[in-house]
């Protein structure tokens, strides 16, 4: 499995990538107990690495405004 250090280094399409694929596995019902229970504990790393990535990428979009007197101003924009 791998370590939370080498989960934090991957990219949110990669991480994305690799949770999918652990949910494919899941789904199907084949292999043994003990890899489904390691598989769910990654899944859960990377589900968790994905929120982070996306919280940071909401984080840096922002609205930006153009004031009459051409002034430029960035406000966070909510995204729901």
């Amino acid at each position: 499995m791998m370590s939370q250090s080498e989960i934090e280094n991957l990219s949110f399409e990669e991480a994305l990538a690799q949770l999918e694929e652990i949910v494919r596995q899941l789904e199907s019902g084949s292999g043994k107990l003990d890899d489904a229970i390691s598989a769910y504990e990654k899944g859960a790393l990377l589900k968790r690495h994905c929120e982070a990535k996306l919280a940071e990428a909401k984080a840096k979009v922002d609205k930006i405004s153009l004031a009459p007197d051409g002034t430029v101003s960035a406000q966070p924009t909510e995204i729901a």
